[in-house]
């Protein structure tokens, strides 16, 4: 058995020359020839392997043939590490015998005779040696080429770094002087799994935060790196979505990735490097912005125009009011995903991978109980909560009660970051309550939004000005109910016992 140990990057077919132009490239030594690669996957009918995260594939290059079996390998920021059995592949059978774990061996033995092809990759290999310095070898696998299964193909165009000597992080350093002028993006995915996706003929859904996987043995730099490491996956599963779909829900799944790690970056800014914290919240919260506008303008559509449109009230103003909607969020929609194939976006996520990866921890900090820091942060974020809470019942100014939901998203993602270490049920009531209080504050803040952007958008023209007018009227009711009732419901959540507390 051998543990691969590797970097995947993908890059646009378009920028394949630029990066054999590379003088990391250029300039490396050649391991063999180009070669064409032809690779089958195998799985029952009931695609059980898939299920256990096992893979079993042949491979034919040039007249040799080769039997790969893989295991579950954790992908996090494009890196990732799994056990690997590979040996010839004869007579057209598979052989499993030398496999030296008993339970994969045992396994495959009896799925064997269900094993049917599945998907098939077919690509191109150009391998060359990097070493950047003594004690670090890497090879560098540029693999052109497709994905096919049942008469369906996606194309293939990916970088593999591959750690022979050296240590996980010279994977990073070697892809951060790529990306300064490629557009590398860190991938989790699998070549696999991109298959098994193809062959269920499933589009690529958009991807939300999974439960927090923390717990009390941590330090608090390692359950920061955890969450960390979370976010950035949950930020590249949609980034490709964002970028091939029109469904405006991975932008927005994109942009609670961003709030999430910033969110955390404050929860746990008292253990972590002063530096750290600082460039890497300036960082997030530039990339968030990038992508606001197209956000924006699809939420004002969903929750402030389209009911209007499909009340069947909307007169021939509303109606020019959101065809200028329509256009100006198809516009922000394309500059966003420029934004996404820049090389800065893809780079940006290997720098924050790197930095996770090598992040440090003094003595003090890795001593601290993880428990107690969880309590005594939450119980500040909800002190942060009450001031906005008194500030916004002062006058219910829409910037002020903006700023308390601003808040109490803090509070709920630190909740769900910490739940592990924390009495689940009340807990999770707690937070399903802010949340809701949560919705309430966003569609107050949507409507004071659209009704600011639509008076703008209307200018002196005296029709737009009356359909500006008709849309604000139309929700006038509602926002005036909910404004009134709104703090009334979040009061006792602020003030009366939190459940994370003894």
């Amino acid at each position: 058995m051998s543990h691969e140990i590797e970097l995947k990057l993908t890059l646009p077919q378009k920028s394949l020359a630029a990066l054999r132009r590379h003088p990391l490239i250029a300039d490396a030594p050649r391991d063999g020839r180009t070669c064409t690669l032809e690779n089958t996957y195998f799985d029952t009918p009931e695609l059980e392997l898939r299920e256990r995260r096992m893979a079993v594939r042949t491979r034919k290059a040039g007249t040799r043939w080769l039997q790969t079996v893989k295991c579950a390998a954790e992908s996090t920021g494009g890196l990732s590490s799994r056990p690997e059995w590979e040996q010839p592949y004869t007579n057209g059978c598979f052989d499993f015998s030398a496999i030296d774990r008993d339970d994969v061996r045992s396994r495959l033995e009896s799925l064997h005779p269900r094993l049917v092809p599945v998907f098939t990759t077919r690509f191109k290999r150009e391998t060359c040696i990097l070493t950047p310095r003594e004690g670090v070898k890497v090879l560098a696998m540029i693999d052109s080429g497709t994905i096919e299964a049942d008469g369906r193909e996606r194309p293939l165009c990916e970088l593999e770094l591959e750690l022979v000597e050296g240590e996980p992080e010279e994977l990073y350093a070697l892809a951060l002087q790529l990306a300064e002028t490629l557009p590398l993006t860190p991938e989790n995915v699998s070549k696999a799994e991109r298959g098994y996706r193809l062959f269920s003929n499933h589009a690529l859904r958009p991807a939300k935060a999974r439960p927090s996987r923390l717990s009390a043995e941590q330090s608090p730099v390692d359950a920061f790196r955890i969450i960390g490491f979370d976010c950035l996956a949950l930020w590249q599963a949609n980034e490709s979505g964002a970028r091939e779909s029109d469904d405006p829900e991975f932008i927005h799944q994109l942009r609670v990735a961003l709030r999430r790690l910033r969110s955390a970056l404050r929860l746990f800014g008292p253990a972590l490097p002063t530096d750290f914290v600082a460039r890497w919240s300036d960082a997030l919260k530039d990339a968030a912005d990038g992508l606001g506008a197209a956000r924006d303008l699809d939420v004002m559509l969903a929750e402030v125009l389209s009911p209007v449109a499909e009340s069947g009230l909307a007169d021939e103003a509303t109606q020019r009011l959101i065809a200028m909607a329509v256009d100006r969020r198809d516009r922000e929609k394309a500059a966003a995903r420029e934004q996404l194939l820049a090389a800065s976006h893809g780079r940006q996520m290997l720098a924050l991978a790197a930095d996770l990866y090598t992040l440090q921890s003094d003595a003090l900090v890795k001593s601290a109980n993880l428990t107690t820091f969880a309590r005594l942060q939450l119980s500040q974020l909800r002190k942060r909560a009450r001031r906005r809470f008194s500030a916004a019942a002062d006058d219910l100014h829409a910037d002020k009660l903006h700023e308390l939901r601003v808040s109490l998203k803090r509070l709920r993602y630190g909740i769900e970051f910490l739940l592990p270490l924390l009495p689940e049920k009340a807990t999770v009531r707690f937070a399903n309550d802010v949340a809701e209080v949560q919705e309430t504050l966003g569609y107050l803040n949507d409507e004071a939004v659209a009704r600011s952007r639509l008076k703008t958008w209307a200018g002196k023209d005296p029709e737009l000005r009356s359909g500006a007018a008709f849309v604000a009227g139309w929700h006038a009711p509602r926002v005036a109910r909910l404004r009134k009732s709104v703090l009334p419901a979040l009061e006792p959540l602020l003030w009366g016992k939190a459940p994370w507390r003894r």
